[in-house]
Parts: C-alpha cells; sequence; structure tokens
C-alpha cells in the first residue's frame, strides 16, 4: 500500500467526504495467484513469484487499495500449522489444515505455539523480510500485523461443527480454547509489529463470528477480540463475510473501525447500527457479480449501490468479502469504473 492510499484509507475511517467513493478489496491466494498467471503452489513457494504477483495487482489497479497489500499467507494453514495442524497443499486447489484436536479433553494438554519458530509463521515473516526492499523501493509499505481470528482457528483446530458443539456441551474447555488461542495471536501481532515497526493497522478474518448467536458471541468472542483490537494502531480491521447482523452492533466495543461484511445486510444499515462509528468496506456481492457478470452489470450494479449509500461517508467500495476466484481485470475495472463516474 502506498502513503497516498494509506492516507485514503484513514480519512475513509475518519469519515472524510469523498467526490467519488474510493475502492479497495481485500486480495490472497483464493484469487491472486490464478489471476496471475501460476498455480497456487507456485505463489506459496516461490518468493519471487509471489512478489511478482502483488506487484502485478498494484501496478495494473492503480486506482484501487489492496488490502492488507503484500499478504504473506498460506491460505488457512497459517495459524494452525503453529499448532502442529498436518497441512496439505495441492497444486492448485486451496490449502487445507487437519484438526489435531479430536475428543474435548484434548484441549487440556493443548499448548501455547512459540510464534518465533513454530509451522509457517517464521516463513511468512522471511518472506516478507527478502522482499521489504523491493517493495519498499516500487513506494508500497508494509501496513498491517495479519490474522485469522480466535474463533476461526478453533474450527480448523477441532472441527467447525465440534467446536460449535463445545460451545453448547462445555463452556469451560471451549474458554480455555479460545484463551490459548487468543494468547497465541496477541503474542504473533506482537511480533509481526516488532518485526516491522512501520505497521499502523491489524487485520482479522473471522467467519465464525457469523454463525453464532448475539449471546453466544458475547460470551465465547467478544472478550477476546476486544483483548485483541487493544492497540494502539491507526486501522483495526475485522473480517466476516457471514451473517454479521447479531454481532455488527458489537463492531464498536470490539474496537474494530473498518469492516469487511458480506452481503446479508446493506451498509446503511450497519452504519446505523453502529451509531456511524465504523467504517465498511463492502458489499457488492463477490461471486454472483463480481465474478459471474459480464463487465456492463458490474458496472451498473456497482452505480445501483453506490445510489443507495446516499452519499454516506465511512465507506470503501468493494465486494462483499475478499476477492473470490475467477475474477477477472476487465469486471475489477468496470467496478472501479462506476465508482469513479458519480
Amino acid at each position: 500500500m502506498t502513503d497516498t492510499q494509506w492516507q485514503t484509507l484513514l480519512s475513509v475511517i475518519n469519515g472524510d467526504k469523498f467526490k467519488q467513493y474510493p475502492t479497495g478489496f481485500i486480495i490472497d491466494s483464493p484469487w491472486l495467484p490464478n489471476w496471475a498467471g501460476m498455480s497456487i503452489m507456485d505463489y506459496f513457494s516461490s518468493e519471487e513469484m509471489w512478489f511478482q504477483a502483488h506487484l502485478k495487482a498494484a501496478k495494473t489497479f492503480p486506482e484501487t487499495i489492496f488490502l492488507p497489500g503484500f499478504w504473506s499467507e498460506f491460505g488457512m494453514c497459517t495459524e494452525p500449522s503453529a499448532f502442529g495442524a498436518r497441512c496439505s497443499f495441492p497444486e492448485n486447489e486451496f490449502p487445507h489444515a487437519h484438526k489435531i484436536i479430536n475428543n474435548a479433553n484434548e484441549i487440556d494438554n493443548l499448548s501455547l505455539p512459540d510464534a518465533r519458530k513454530d509451522g509457517l509463521l517464521p516463513f511468512m515473516l522471511k518472506r516478507l523480510e527478502h522482499n521489504r526492499a523491493k517493495m519498499e523501493k516500487e513506494g508500497y509499505r508494509i501496513r498491517f500485523s495479519v490474522s485469522r481470528g480466535p474463533l476461526n482457528i478453533a474450527t480448523y483446530l477441532m472441527g467447525t461443527t465440534e467446536f460449535l458443539m463445545l460451545m453448547m456441551m462445555d463452556s469451560k474447555r471451549c474458554h480455555t480454547l479460545i484463551r490459548i488461542i487468543t494468547d497465541f495471536l496477541i503474542q504473533w501481532h506482537d511480533l509481526q509489529k516488532n518485526r516491522f515497526p512501520e505497521i499502523d493497522g491489524i487485520m482479522m478474518l473471522d467467519d465464525i463470528v457469523g454463525f453464532v448467536s448475539r449471546e453466544q458471541f458475547e460470551e465465547f468472542g467478544l472478550p477476546y477480540f476486544k483483548e485483541l483490537y487493544k492497540r494502539e494502531l491507526s486501522v483495526k480491521l475485522l473480517h466476516n463475510d457471514a451473517p454479521s447482523r447479531e454481532s455488527a452492533p458489537l463492531l464498536p466495543e470490539m474496537g474494530v473501525n473498518l469492516f469487511n461484511m458480506g452481503i446479508d445486510v446493506s451498509i446503511p444499515e450497519l452504519l446505523d447500527i453502529t451509531d456511524n462509528k465504523v467504517a465498511f468496506l463492502g458489499n457488492l456481492p463477490p461471486r454472483d457479480v463480481l465474478a459471474a457478470d459480464t463487465p456492463e452489470l458490474v458496472y451498473a450494479k456497482t452505480r445501483e449501490l453506490i445510489q443507495s449509500f446516499e452519499g454516506k461517508s465511512r465507506i470503501l467500495l468493494s465486494c462483499g468479502g475478499g476477492m473470490p476466484p475467477e475474477v477477472s481485470s476487465e469486471n475489477i475495472q468496470a467496478m472501479i469504473n462506476a465508482a469513479q463516474s458519480f
């Protein structure tokens, strides 16, 4: 992310008015490698190909903001690998982390990973270190520490159904598991910030927030997210493209100031239920419109979306969620053009 793009992002969060809505997209391995002409495995295994893929996106669409920008990741395997999860990497499919908790009793023996040494985390940091000078030469800086959220990681360690059942059947062990994961994430985000002092944002992704009721989230999510977002940083971004109406009113209390949602609730409604205290990144339908429609329809539906905002601020125009697979350059440009047409 360039200095100019960073200032635009801060202005969005601050509620400043723009003549035209700025655009931004979360991009990572589900979309970027294949769009850039390489396999997902090549993208993960070659630091140079990873760098060139991100640079190509940034240079192709200089009018938009890519978040978090040069994201060093190994898909959903990133954080579970630190706990010892076996990770499978097909050549051109999404990687998968295999669960390590087969019985709730095993949570009692779960140990706290060392983010400096365990799993794929050191490789993430080294990838950024090795490419940092090249990034800065092109005008881009590392702006965010990044991770999945504690509930999301819990589902990869023991399975989604099993974790949601644990919430209802064994709350004590559920809290034990989330506590360990949260302590690990505090350590992990601290390490990223210490290694790259220019970081001034945190981004977490946790769709499991959308799988639980408000009451469940208040018990099993809110206290831990508050700890994680309690940082002296300018941008505190949360991604949850599962249903968000239950948890969204709690975003300000969580400490979130930028939210990337799905398509179950409109941005004007979200602005209302958060008392205009949070900025929003969204929410054109990602699969059915941005990926599947023609550029002409993307353009038209983007204009319809902008009209629904009724001039409200604190909006960074995007799709509802991260960039999905198989989105064409033409469709991305159509969305950017529509934003610039107002």
